[in-house]
């Protein structure tokens, strides 16, 4: 089991057949998860592709997570939170500007997948939508409005993921107030 500190990020390969565990902890904390192709960057995980696939964009058990070329990356085996955003791009230092202009400026989950995710040659703009382990962001079915709540994770919450394709993976602990119900707690995580 490793751990990432709070408002931190890393990467890490993952083999296809291999499974990530991702925990929360201690409850409420956010995971902002992207996933591209160990033998081509180009091949990134997409929100587009797996809404259209899956057909849903309440995603869990069974679900699979796919590429921009309509390729599964990963698939969720485990799911005890039950609740996750793939709407919702990773928080930057602009989020920080527009939405809690009366806090300090941090990096966010962006800035640390970037640093994370450099050393594989992948760059900031290459970097998409995140895959929000135990978000929670309600739609409205009427409005389309949609609201970004505490997280509803207790205390050992997981999500098991199978890769599909060997894989290139970034992790964060994020970094964003609401996200996190207003404060910041670590992630675990494993790989088998």
């Amino acid at each position: 089991m490793k751990r990432i500190e709070p408002r931190s990020g890393v990467a890490f390969t993952l083999q296809k057949g291999q499974t990530l565990t991702v925990y929360d902890p201690e409850g409420q904390q956010v995971s902002d998860l992207v996933a591209y192709n160990a033998d081509d960057v180009g091949e990134v995980i997409s929100n587009g592709r797996t809404f259209d696939y899956e057909e849903t964009i309440n995603l869990g058990c069974e679900n699979q997570l796919w590429s921009n070329r309509s390729n599964p990356m990963l698939t969720i085996v485990s799911d005890t939170a039950e609740t996750h955003d793939f709407l919702l791009t990773p928080c930057s230092e602009a989020t920080f500007e527009h939405f809690y202009p009366d806090k300090p400026i941090h990096r966010g989950c962006f800035g640390n997948l970037a640093e994370a995710l450099a050393p594989y040659g992948i760059e900031p703009d290459d970097i998409p939508t995140a895959f929000n382990i135990f978000m929670n962001v309600p739609v409205d079915g009427q409005s389309g409005v949609l609201a970004v709540k505490p997280p509803t994770t207790e205390a050992g919450d997981r999500i098991e993921f199978r890769a599909e394709m060997d894989l290139i993976i970034g992790l964060t602990a994020c970094s964003a107030y609401d996200s996190n119900g207003g404060t910041f707690k670590p992630i675990d995580y494993e790989v088998k």
